[in-house]
């Protein structure tokens, strides 16, 4: 038998340590969007020229040359949006470095699966956990020569990572791989472009504590008044005082806007982001701060009421509250999800699907959800799973990562914990062990439905397999009770016994024919019949009695 993987133990995950709320900019003028477009588009600039400074710096960055891009972008702007504009560089530079690490591993995985399979001979079966050989010598051939370009490919990441060099595109490298097909993203070189300058430009600003209403560059105040500070070069356009300029609309965040209110009547650092959505022409405004990571309660007050194991698929999330002995009750759930369209649509459907599983959560009175630690990032490679691209795309469109953060957000403000447990076997186990003694005339268990049953009794510490049947004699005093006592927590016990009517002796009465039409019914005679009636001897005749005298003599 091979050895299995370890199981890291479950906890409880942490709960989120900032917080995001945004709203629309309604009943904007003219002058207000003609002013917002030409300070984005300079300090887009500006934000474009201070990236390519920290992509030359590279391994040689320093505090000294952060300093001195910071000087010079606040001569062409504001001391703080100069600080936001570097903060911001440092934050892309940084992703990008982390990007360019997952590359070479993802690019060291595939090589040395090729190199493995390589090895075997054409047409050598595999096993669940080694990939065999290539089928054929014709795809042998092909992954020889994809071998050597991923080699080459990974020497020149490996090169750059040594040498500090990023490959950064502001505003997005598939929507600059769209300007050449226009035909298939259906859109026109006009529509493009105003896109392509939209995602470059630069409109936000860190919060500071102790300042007006918690931020001095984009400041908005309790009754909803936007105003923005100008750079230098676009100074003339004020209509406030020191500098500033005051939009002419009133806006107010539906969401934790009570959070909101409070922070900026105490003048706590706020951030916020303006942005523009070309496609439906609305401006967004989008306010951040940061909250004190919630303290995770500890595994077994987490679970005193239960727990929810939750399945995550491609389509459905498959859900089954477990009590605290780790037995499923009542029926499984499933809420599902539509992945397919753009990013706002699949964030929405991950949105609904969560909101429906902690209602149902909350109204079951449980206070934990277990959910797996998926991570599927060394498992979607196109090397490892060879020719299975319906495979590779249904995991790769698994909202794995996103639906965890956003899951212990939710989580968060409605006081439930999230429980992350390994996910080595549940699918598999939870189908050997609960798939068909919880399926039914009425219920169809499914994969899903059985591994979630698994994940919940992982986080309880239970094993997944179910406890074995103990043998039919030794479930009860075999096959039933050994007398006909009854118990003596049995009320009435001490009371004379119950009159059933009807005969009571197999022997035929004087009076059969009277008894045969008063005899009572097939039930009543199914349950006198497991008792042990003793035989009353004044009911038999003189000639049965002597009968019986000589059967016994006899020894029959």
């Amino acid at each position: 038998m091979a050895d299995l993987r370890p199981v890291a133990a479950p906890f409880v995950a942490l709960g989120p340590s900032g917080v995001a709320v945004r709203t629309r900019l309604k009943d904007l003028t003219p002058q207000d969007e003609k002013v917002l477009r030409l300070v984005g588009a300079h300090l887009g600039s500006l934000a474009s020229k201070d990236l390519t400074a920290r992509c030359t710096d590279g391994l040689e960055h320093s505090a000294g040359s952060w300093a001195a891009r910071k000087r010079d972008l606040t001569a062409q702007s504001s001391s703080r949006w100069a600080g936001s504009i570097t903060k911001a560089t440092h934050e892309q530079w940084a992703l990008a470095r982390r990007g360019q690490a997952g590359h070479v591993q993802s690019l060291e995985t595939g090589i040395t699966t090729i190199r493995h399979r390589l090895s075997l001979p054409v047409g050598q079966k595999g096993t669940k956990r080694t990939p065999g050989g290539y089928r054929c010598a014709h795809e042998w051939f092909h992954k020889r020569r994809r071998l050597q370009v991923m080699e080459d490919r990974l020497r020149k990441v490996r090169a750059d990572r040594e040498a500090g060099r990023v490959h950064v595109v502001r505003g997005g490298k598939r929507l600059l791989g769209t300007r050449h097909h226009l035909d298939t993203a259906q859109l026109t070189e006009d529509q493009w472009r105003r896109r392509w300058e939209a995602s470059r430009w630069f409109l936000q600003a860190d919060g500071e504590s102790g300042k007006r209403h918690g931020n001095d560059t984009i400041r908005i105040s309790p009754d909803g008044e936007v105003s923005i500070n100008l750079p230098a070069p676009l100074a003339d356009l004020a209509n406030a005082p020191h500098g500033r300029y005051a939009l002419g609309c009133r806006v107010g965040f539906a969401h934790r806007g009570p959070q909101w209110a409070d922070r900026v009547e105490a003048n706590r650092a706020v951030a916020y982001r303006i942005h523009y959505d070309v496609a439906r022409r609305r401006w967004y405004v989008t306010a951040s701060w940061q909250i004190p990571v919630s303290r995770t309660i500890p595994m077994a007050a987490a679970l005193a009421h239960g727990v929810i194991g939750v399945d995550t698929n491609a389509d459905h999330l498959a859900a089954w509250r477990l009590d605290t002995h780790g037995n499923p009750t009542g029926k499984p759930r499933r809420f599902f999800y539509d992945l397919s369209g753009t990013a706002q649509h699949r964030d929405a459907q991950v949105r609904h699907a969560l909101t429906r599983l902690l209602t149902w959560a909350k109204t079951c009175g449980v206070k934990a959800i277990a959910v797996e630690d998926l991570d599927f990032q060394a498992e979607k490679t196109r090397e490892k799973h060879g020719r299975k691209r319906r495979f590779r795309q249904l995991i790769s469109g698994m909202p794995t990562g996103k639906l965890r953060a956003r899951l212990t957000s939710m989580a968060d403000a409605t006081g439930i914990a999230i429980i992350a447990v390994d996910p080595a076997y549940t699918s598999k186990w939870g189908a050997q062990h609960w798939q068909q003694p919880m399926a039914g005339p009425t219920r169809k268990t499914t994969r899903h439905d059985a591994a979630s049953i698994a994940i919940g009794r992982r986080a309880q510490g239970h094993p997944i397999r179910r406890r074995t049947t103990p043998p039919r004699a030794h479930q009860s005093d075999v096959h039933g009770h050994r007398t006909v006592q009854a118990d003596r927590r049995a009320p009435g016990r001490e009371g004379p016994r119950p009159r059933i009517p009807g005969p009571r002796t197999r022997s035929v009465p004087p009076d059969a024919a009277s008894t045969r039409a008063t005899r009572t019914s097939t039930t009543v005679r199914d349950v006198r019949s497991d008792q042990e009636w003793a035989q009353d001897s004044l009911l038999l005749t003189d000639e049965e009695r002597c009968c019986r005298r000589r059967t016994a003599s006899f020894g029959l």
